[in-house]
């Protein structure tokens, strides 16, 4: 073999080389769908948290996909997936998109008829759920999920990032519901709560299949 073919052959294999381990550092784990606030006129420490799922997210290998808003803890978390070299997908309405509510950094954008085929396509698209603190816009898509998850139309894990304590009062109506027999004890099951993003990431990737009673038996 001449020095020349060697020398190709050796760079091929390195290549391969650090082709692999480039792979196993950011192993490619799946989609999580991050409900979240598209306010801006909040709490800093909610945006750092944002920032700070995003960046664990691409660290820990999961592409993000979230409602492709460019303010408030949407932006935040698309800022903090980004800069740490990983993959977001924002899926927006065409109206918002009309709009200029788009966020420009993003390269993969999913647009959608309408708010029903965004939440729709969202939910097809994920692996597991984390609902961020936000208005009425995210408690309906946290809650829609829940539903599809108790009548066996989700089976994704969700969890409830609960910065700052926000979602205290909403987690004490679901128990209260629990307790006034509108739930079953077991549906307590449907979800899961983390204080900081690096609890839902250990909750992410300790996600373990999850079996609850049946609505309506």
């Amino acid at each position: 073999m001449s020095e020349g073919i060697r020398l190709a052959v050796f760079l091929a294999g390195a290549n391969c080389f650090f082709c692999t381990f480039a792979g196993m550092k950011r192993e490619k784990k799946g989609n999580v769908c991050v409900f979240c606030a598209s306010s801006a006129n909040i709490d800093k420490r909610y945006l750092d948290d944002a920032r700070e799922l995003g960046r664990l997210l691409a660290e820990g290998g999961w592409r993000c996909v979230n409602g492709g808003g460019a303010v408030g803890l949407m932006g935040a978390v698309t800022d903090g997936a980004l800069d740490a070299d990983g993959e977001v997908t924002g899926v927006i309405p065409k109206f918002m998109v009309d709009n200029g509510w788009c966020y420009d950094r993003l390269e993969d954008v999913v647009i959608t008829a309408d708010m029903h085929q965004r939440k729709s396509m969202m939910s097809e698209m994920a692996d597991a759920v984390i609902a961020m603190p936000g208005g009425v816009g995210t408690m309906e898509e946290l809650l829609e999920t829940l539903t599809w998850r108790q009548l066996g139309l989700a089976k994704v894990p969700v969890i409830i990032l609960n910065t700052l304590g926000y979602y205290d009062s909403l987690l004490r109506l679901l128990e209260h519901a629990i307790d006034e027999g509108f739930m079953k004890e077991s549906h307590a099951q449907l979800w899961q709560v983390a204080d900081t993003p690096q609890d839902a990431l250990a909750l992410l990737n300790d996600r373990q299949p999850v079996e609850f009673e049946s609505k309506y038996f």
